[in-house]
């Protein structure tokens, strides 16, 4: 299964994603050029809700399953995204959960965290059902780029990118993104 060329597009044209963590972190995302926002907070009860003023805003919705509170690892919890929001997609670390994203018909990026060869090694076995890879953290240029000559999706570097140096290293090095909780970031 190939990765979507429509995630691919919006990567390539929006290269900085905004993560947020909170309400006023929305609210600086929504006025600013991001076309895409990460949630990293809310509930089952709020969920709907801040997609929409993503939607609203014309910008495009992702959610991080393993953060939203009183959601499970489980299907279920796609199924109610798919069913209960707008999100254009998910992200998760959970391989489970991006088969079933997929299936559903939502957007996928599965966020790997790079702490050794043994993670490495997971990102090239687990990868292939997703949209696109995220990498945490986003500041090792040389495992993006051997990433990015192994695997197929896109790949985003995410988590300890603090500056224009940062997030020109990412993209230099193969990322097609990065995405940032930094609101300054979303700025540039």
């Amino acid at each position: 299964m190939s990765p979507n060329p429509k995630l691919q597009e919006l990567l390539q044209d929006a290269p900085i994603i905004a993560a947020v963590k909170n309400d006023e972190g929305l609210d600086r995302a929504l006025g600013s050029d991001c076309a895409v926002i990460f949630f990293l907070y809310g509930s089952i009860c709020t969920i709907g809700s801040l997609t929409e003023r993503v939607k609203a805003a014309g910008k495009r919705a992702f959610v991080h399953l393993d953060l939203i509170e009183g959601l499970a690892g489980k299907d279920v919890a796609v199924d109610f995204i798919a069913n209960n929001t707008n999100a254009d997609g998910i992200i998760s670390t959970r391989p489970n959960l991006i088969r079933r994203g997929r299936t559903l018909g939502l957007l996928t990026i599965q966020r790997f965290f790079m702490l050794d060869s043994l993670a490495f090694d997971n990102v090239l076995r687990q990868a292939s059902d997703a949209d696109a890879v995220d990498i945490l953290p986003g500041t090792m240029p040389k495992i993006i780029s051997r990433l990015s000559a192994r695997i197929r999706q896109p790949i985003i570097a995410s988590g300890l990118i603090s500056d224009k140096q940062d997030i020109f290293s990412a993209l230099g090095a193969g990322a097609v993104a990065i995405s940032s909780t930094n609101a300054e970031l979303w700025f540039l």
